[in-house]
């Protein structure tokens, strides 16, 4: 397959599962309040107000801290801060929002997915298995290192 229809075929919105054991680390409890706020409102103000997946705006917007994982040197490295809307974020972290939201949440999260990658329900079920089993290989691995250089920019 060619580069090109390679890159053709990946959705503007994925499940983003990260191990279970990286669910404690996250910059909102890392970072003080103030820290924090600066960050996230940094993300805004990069995507100009705008969700950076469905580019919606005039809504609420939440951060969604985009992580990376070297396997083979246990590595979760922070790439990025995104503005999303709370439909894109929902979809995002899937199985929080099934869980908090149960079905009518799933269900939600579900047709945003679809109408956002213009999929089917076949296509959404194959991508949140590929996203499962991605999530059971990262959680083999207990002794994650966080890699957070990505923050250098604020200090």
């Amino acid at each position: 397959m060619e580069e090109a229809e390679k890159g053709k075929n990946k959705p503007k919105l994925e499940f983003d599962f990260i191990p279970e054991e990286s669910w404690k680390f996250n910059l909102r409890h890392i970072l003080s309040p103030a820290a924090w706020d600066v960050v996230r409102r940094d993300a805004y103000k990069q995507a100009n107000y705008k969700c950076r997946i469905c580019g919606r705006g005039n809504c609420r917007l939440e951060a969604h801290e985009k992580w990376s994982f070297d396997t083979k040197r246990h590595i979760q490295k922070l790439d990025d801060v995104l503005a999303l809307c709370h439909e894109c974020h929902a979809v995002i972290h899937y199985q929080r929002t099934a869980l908090c939201d149960g079905a009518e949440g799933a269900a939600r999260a579900q047709a945003h997915f679809m109408r956002v990658n213009g999929c089917t329900q076949a296509e959404f079920h194959e991508a949140l298995a590929k996203a499962a089993q991605k999530h059971r290989e990262l959680n083999e691995i207990e002794d994650w290192r966080l890699d957070l250089s990505f923050l250098k920019r604020f200090v």
